[in-house]
């Protein structure tokens, strides 16, 4: 079945309508696997085409469906309020009332290809112009330059669901996910080395590391599962607390990011590191503390072999 998973099933673009029909009759958001499966029926899939299955095991349908989702996403028209729920947005409602025949062919383009740039976060303002701008210039680009920009698209995909994902976890487990990823980074000669301790009381203190087995070398761990920007007096605060337990070292995250002058003063104390949402999904991807990778095998011309 894999040799020939492109051949019967629609290209992502020829998705994203039939989704965003299907969204518009369920206001109060669905299961991403019904949005699947009704984007399959409307384009008349058969059950052969249903097993069609990606190299990864995913079935092609489905990937595809999700990526025609994710291009709603840039364009404000639908998010996922919850892990594996899509709904449209005010947006996308009024986009829909605006649009109640079939779209063109420019319109589906336009939310194919003009959003790529945009982060995977609804404007509160609503999407811009969506025949505006230039899609990319892909006839002119080698196919390893569209490898490496679809390495891009996926990560940013990726990192944002991520990000999504840890806004929507409790923050009992939120720092258990840090202490799993700095385990990964090679904080600690075991992960029982690594220990939550965040609760009522904690000082400002989430999670502390022993770096030897002694346990006389350590580092304290604050983890802040937050929207908002975590401004200088939440790194006053934590220096405050490295300061009762006579530490040397800090590590303070979030899932947010950092004000200007929360910055400058961790740089003057020097004692302290801080890791916002961006970095802190990306060495979640990187590596794989809730993510999976797959190799793919890109074949190359050995020079040195055809050397007489």
């Amino acid at each position: 079945m894999n040799k020939e998973f492109a051949m019967a099933v629609p290209t992502y673009d020829r998705f994203i309508e039939p989704i965003l029909r299907f969204l518009a009759t369920r206001p109060d958001g669905v299961p991403a696997r019904e949005a699947h499966e009704a984007a399959a029926d409307i384009l008349l899939l058969t059950e052969s085409d249903r097993e069609l299955a990606l190299p990864t095991g995913q079935a092609t349908y489905k990937n595809r469906a999700g990526w025609a989702h994710d291009r709603l996403k840039r364009a404000g028209y639908s998010a996922s309020p919850k892990h594996g729920i899509w709904r449209l947005t005010e947006a996308g409602r009024k986009f829909i009332a605006d649009n109640p025949a079939p779209l063109s062919a420019l319109q589906v383009e336009a939310l194919a290809r003009n959003y790529l740039d945009v982060k995977l976060k609804p404007s509160a303002h609503g999407p811009s112009d969506p025949l505006g701008g230039d899609g990319p210039a892909e006839e002119v680009q080698s196919p390893d330059d569209r490898l490496q920009m679809a390495l891009g698209e996926i990560r940013a995909s990726v990192r944002s669901e991520l990000l999504d994902l840890l806004l929507q976890i409790s923050p009992k487990y939120f720092e258990t996910v840090v202490l799993d990823l700095l385990h990964k980074l090679g904080y600690g000669t075991s992960r029982s080395d690594l220990q939550r301790v965040g609760g009522s009381g904690d000082g400002g203190i989430d999670g502390v590391i022993s770096l030897d087995r002694l346990g006389l070398e350590k580092v304290y761990v604050q983890a802040k599962r937050w929207q908002s920007v975590v401004g200088r007096p939440e790194i006053q605060g934590f220096y405050g607390a490295l300061a009762g337990q006579r530490a040397n070292k800090g590590v303070f995250l979030t899932t947010s990011s950092f004000t200007a002058q929360a910055v400058d003063f961790a740089r003057s104390v020097e004692r302290i590191v801080l890791v916002d949402g961006a970095t802190l999904a990306n060495l979640m991807m990187d590596n794989e503390v809730g993510v999976s990778s797959q190799s793919i095998r890109i074949p190359k011309i050995d020079s040195d072999y055809f050397d007489e």
